[in-house]
C-alpha cells in the first residue's frame, strides 16, 4: 500500500446518527487551543486589554470556514490536501513546499512541548527540559492509539482533553467576568503600534493553524473511509458541518476567554504577559484552586496538541514526498529541538509567541491551494465551492497576507 493511501471500505454511515459521526473536527480543534494560543492571548490581554478582541473573533470565524473546506476536500476527493498537492507539483516544487510545511510543523512542536513543560513546572516545579521530555513520552503513548488505527479511541482521548482545557481556561473568567461594554469596545478593528501588530499576527497564527488545515482532510478519511456513494457523501458533509461548527465554537470560546481573563484581571500587573506571571497573578486574584485548574488546562493543551501536531506532520510527509515514518519515531525526532531550546534557557512565553508568528506566515501556503482545489470543478465536480464561498475565501487569504506584510514592514522600519 502506498504511504498516502487508505482503505476503500467505508464504515456504515446511513444508519448512524449525525452525532455519532462527530469527532474529526474536535481533533483538529486542538490545534486552535494549544499552548501557543495561551501565550498569544494572555500576552494580548495583559498588554493591550480588550484592544485585540476583534482579531480573535475574526480568526475564529475564519477557522470555521477553513476547516470545513479542508474536511470537504478530503470527503469529496478521497485524498488529503498534502496528497493532492503531492500528485500535482513537480518534484523540486514539491520538496520546497514540503520544507516550508515542515518548518511550520517544527514551530508547532516547539510551542506544544514548551507549553506542556511550563505546565509541569507550574504544577510540580519540574525543570523545563524534564517536563518537555515527559510531555514527549506521554504524547508517544497517545499516538500509539492512532498508529494502531484505533481512530475512535484517539478521538475520545483528545475530546476528553479538550473538555479539561475548556474548564481550565474558563474558570477564572466565570468567577470574574468583564463588563459587556469593554468586550464590545474590543470589536472595533485597530492597533496600537508595531508590537500590537506582532501580537495580532501571533494570535492569528495560533488560531488559524496551518497544520490543522493540512490534517483535517486526512482526519475525515481515517474516520469515515473512502469510496462513498453520492448520497452517503452528502450525509457525511452535513455531519461534518455540524462537527466543525461545534468544535470550533468551543475552541473560539476558549481563546476569547483567555484574552478576556487577561484583559480584566491581569492588565497592568508586572510579569503578567508571561504564562508563569499570569499563573501567579491568577493565584493571587482567585486563589490557588483556580490557578491549579489553569495549570491543568495548560498541561492538557500541551499533551493533546503535541500528539495532533505529530499526526499532522506525518500526513504532510506522506502526501508530499510519499514517505511515511512511524508516528512515535517522528515524535522523537521533532521533540529534540524543543528540548534543546528549553535546555539553553530560552524565555518560554516569548518563544511561544514567536512560534505563532512563524505559523502565521505559513497560513497562506496552506490556504491558497485549499481554496484553489475546493473551487475547482475538475477536482470537486458538482460539489465545488459556490461563488460566494470562493469570494469570501479569497478575502480571508488577502486579509492574512496583508497582516503579515504589515508586520514585516513595521518591524523592518521600526515604526
Amino acid at each position: 500500500m502506498a504511504p498516502n493511501t487508505r482503505t476503500s471500505t467505508p464504515p456504515p454511515v446511513r444508519r448512524r446518527s449525525p452525532l455519532l459521526l462527530l469527532g474529526p473536527a474536535f481533533v483538529a480543534a486542538i490545534a486552535y487551543v494549544d499552548p501557543g494560543n495561551v501565550a498569544a492571548n494572555i500576552t494580548a490581554g495583559a498588554r493591550y486589554g480588550f484592544l485585540l478582541v476583534w482579531v480573535l473573533v475574526l480568526a475564529s470565524a475564519m477557522s470555521v470556514l477553513i476547516q470545513y473546506q479542508s474536511a470537504k476536500l478530503g470527503l469529496v476527493t478521497d485524498k488529503s490536501l498534502p496528497a493532492l498537492l503531492g500528485d500535482r507539483l513537480p518534484r523540486p516544487a514539491r520538496l520546497a513546499y514540503w520544507a516550508q510545511a515542515e518548518l511550520v510543523s517544527a514551530a508547532t512542536d516547539l510551542a506544544e512541548v514548551i507549553g506542556g513543560a511550563l505546565a509541569l513546572y507550574l504544577l510540580f516545579g519540574l525543570p523545563l527540559p524534564i517536563g518537555g521530555l515527559i510531555v514527549g513520552v506521554v504524547s508517544m503513548i497517545m499516538l500509539g492509539l492512532q498508529a494502531r488505527r484505533r481512530q475512535r479511541s484517539f478521538e475520545f482521548v483528545i475530546m476528553g482533553l479538550l473538555a479539561v482545557i475548556t474548564i481550565g481556561f474558563l474558570t477564572g473568567l466565570v468567577i470574574n467576568p468583564p463588563a459587556a461594554g469593554d468586550v464590545l469596545g474590543g470589536l472595533t478593528p485597530r492597533f496600537a503600534g508595531t508590537d500590537s501588530v506582532l501580537v495580532a499576527a501571533s494570535m492569528l497564527g495560533a488560531t488559524v493553524m496551518p497544520h490543522a488545515i493540512y490534517l483535517h482532510s486526512s482526519l475525515v478519511l481515517d474516520r469515515h473511509g473512502t469510496g462513498h456513494d453520492p448520497s452517503v457523501r452528502r450525509r457525511l458533509l452535513k455531519a461534518t458541518r455540524l462537527d466543525v461548527l461545534l468544535a470550533l465554537a468551543v475552541a473560539g470560546l476558549v481563546n476569547i476567554a483567555l484574552l478576556l481573563l487577561a484583559a480584566e484581571s491581569l492588565r497592568g500587573q508586572p510579569g503578567t504577559d508571561s504564562i508563569e506571571g499570569a499563573h501567579a497573578a491568577i493565584a493571587t486574584a482567585f486563589g490557588p484552586g483556580v490557578a491549579l485548574v489553569f495549570a491543568i488546562g495548560l498541561l492538557a493543551s500541551g499533551l493533546a496538541s503535541t500528539s495532533v501536531g505529530a499526526y499532522a506532520g506525518s500526513e504532510i510527509m506522506a502526501g508530499l514526498i510519499h514517505r511515511r515514518i512511524p508516528l512515535v519515531l517522528r515524535r522523537l525526532v521533532t521533540l529534540l529541538p524543543a528540548l534543546v531550546l528549553l535546555s539553553v534557557g530560552i524565555e518560554p512565553t516569548w518563544a511561544l509567541v514567536l512560534s505563532q508568528v512563524v505559523l502565521s506566515f505559513g497560513i497562506p501556503f496552506a490556504l491558497v491551494p485549499l481554496v484553489a482545489l475546493t473551487g475547482s470543478s475538475r477536482v470537486m465536480g458538482e460539489l465545488r465551492n459556490g461563488p460566494a464561498l470562493r469570494v469570501v475565501s479569497v478575502l480571508v487569504i488577502a486579509a492574512i497576507i496583508a497582516l503579515n506584510l504589515a508586520l514585516l514592514f513595521l518591524t523592518l522600519t521600526g515604526l
